[in-house]
């Protein structure tokens, strides 16, 4: 009987300890889906991070103007793509249009990482390699623009060449922030009028 009593002392005492010792907890279990929440937003914002949104206004010295675009410098146009988070509806200021071809490349960083695929864009005169002609979907090329850590020095694949106008240009993302300046690089066909 003596035996009988200390078990069924000793069965609340154990539950009790090892409940002690247990991770779940319900205010465990929501700290633990804060810090996942927290690490998926730092995660996504050091994407972001990789990618240089404002540029200095420079471009390749033979880069052609383009003479008579459909949205001349100092207009305003309506974003409709979203290369990044916030670009697509927002509106944009033309900064610089120029006549060239625009290239969507895969590439994997110099800094290392996971590979880039069909990136948008880079131009003809920030190829190493370029000439007059364009290049055909399928040709490896040399990077020499940094719109991405790690894309300068890259080699690239192209994935899809497209003869047209490319704008620079200023914005404000959609999802708020600071504003954008001098963005490289909108195709004439990613933009509308206001």
């Amino acid at each position: 009987m003596k035996n009988t009593y200390k078990k069924l002392l000793l069965v609340p005492t154990l539950a009790l300890a090892l409940s002690a010792c247990s991770d779940s907890s319900p205010e465990k279990d929501d700290m633990d889906a804060k810090d996942h929440e927290n690490m998926d937003m730092n995660s996504s914002s050091e994407e972001s991070m990789d990618m240089d949104h404002s540029g200095s206004g420079e471009v390749p010295e033979d880069l052609a103007v383009a003479e008579n675009p459909t949205y001349a410098v100092g207009s305003k146009a309506i974003i409709e793509t979203d290369h990044m988070e916030g670009m697509k509806s927002a509106e944009a200021t033309i900064v610089g249009a120029y006549d060239t071809t625009a290239y969507a490349i895969s590439y994997t960083p110099t800094t290392g990482g996971e590979r880039v695929e069909n990136h948008k864009w880079v131009i003809q005169e920030e190829v190493k390699e370029a000439g007059y002609e364009p290049f055909e979907p399928g040709t490896k090329v040399n990077v020499e623009a940094e719109h991405m850590k790690g894309m300068d020095g890259s080699t690239a694949e192209i994935d899809s060449a497209e003869p047209t106008t490319v704008y620079m240009i200023d914005y404000t993302p959609t999802t708020g922030g600071e504003k954008v300046t001098n963005h490289k690089w909108v195709t004439e066909s990613e933009l509308s009028a206001e």
